[in-house]
């Protein structure tokens, strides 16, 4: 190996240490391309909430079907409106939406865990029980029905989507909690005079993290196509919110006239679920101990020039 590249490797070393989790997820393609994406969405969600090219629901019936311009850089649809002010309006109910079912859902899930790892044998067998049951109806039908009753609104996504992937952290973070809990560390942390939160919070969520953070923005992936999709079907955001979901059932109509227009909302849906699936993909790598431990062997063995014994 040629000295140039080790000097590169141990600078690509020192930033990831020197940054901890943050530069190792730097340091990996998948965690960079999320990290970019999702801070991009972020990004455009601040800006649309105080500046947009135009109002996104300001009708110019002269400019309707605009092809891409200066003007209008991705062109208009079937009432003049602005496409690109759409997608970013939009993008404020997408953050909105993945952050506010990623709180109920973590919030939910921890504590649906620790009391079916923590508590009596009766309370973890009843909170299985229940965890069997509600994971039972999927997400989508729970969020239809309670449009059904209650009407479309963003609150009943967030709830439903919410709620929903909640029960599944809490499913598959019950038995990490449970294996975690008969480690080393649990047991000196109880001879030391922890008591069961303080354990829980300073030796089993450390442990159970990076299962969890796959989870969490796994959820949070579905439910950007949550929203988009029961907006698409007039469950979701009322007709009066941005909505990508809401835009792309609106052009989908127009697809064999006006095929471009279809293709930014489509797109925008498609990238920022990619963007946080690969993202919870690099953040488990960069906080598992394990896999680091493993992904440097396995990099060490690919590196290794055997000598030539003479």
């Amino acid at each position: 190996m040629s000295r140039a590249l080790l000097r590169r490797q141990r600078r690509a070393r020192l930033r990831a240490r020197r940054w901890g989790w943050l530069g190792r997820l730097w340091a990996l393609g998948t965690g960079r391309f999320g990290l970019l994406v999702v801070a991009a969405v972020t990004l455009t969600a601040l800006v649309a909430a105080v500046w947009t090219p135009f109002d996104p629901q300001q009708v110019d019936l002269a400019a309707r079907w605009s092809a891409p311009s200066l003007v209008h850089p991705l062109g208009t649809d079937g009432s003049g409106r602005d496409i690109l002010s759409l997608l970013m309006a939009g993008a404020r109910t997408t953050i909105l939406v993945a952050v506010g079912a990623g709180v109920i859902a973590t919030a939910l899930g921890l504590v649906l865990a620790a009391l079916g790892a923590l508590t009596t044998r009766v309370v973890r067998e009843s909170v299985a029980v229940l965890i069997d049951i509600l994971i039972a109806f999927p997400v989508l039908l729970i969020a239809m029905m309670v449009s059904a009753v209650w009407g479309g609104s963003l609150a009943v996504v967030i709830w439903s989507v919410g709620i929903g992937f909640g029960v599944n952290i809490a499913r598959v973070t019950r038995p990490e909690l449970r294996r975690v809990l008969h480690s080393d560390v649990v047991l000196a942390g109880k001879a030391a005079g922890l008591t069961p939160v303080q354990n829980l919070a300073r030796h089993l969520l450390p442990h159970v993290a990076p299962v969890f953070i796959v989870q969490l923005s796994w959820g949070m992936a579905v439910a950007v196509l949550a929203e988009a999709g029961l907006s698409y079907l007039g469950f979701g955001a009322p007709v009066t919110d941005p909505s990508w979901g809401l835009l792309l059932a609106e052009l989908q109509q127009y697809l064999t006239v006006y095929p471009l227009s279809v293709l930014w909302p489509g797109l925008a849906i498609t990238v920022t679920v990619l963007g946080l699936n690969l993202l919870g993909d690099g953040l488990r790598e960069a906080t598992d101990p394990t896999l680091r431990t493993a992904r440097g062997a396995a990099r060490a063995a690919r590196t290794h020039v055997p000598e030539v014994v003479a």
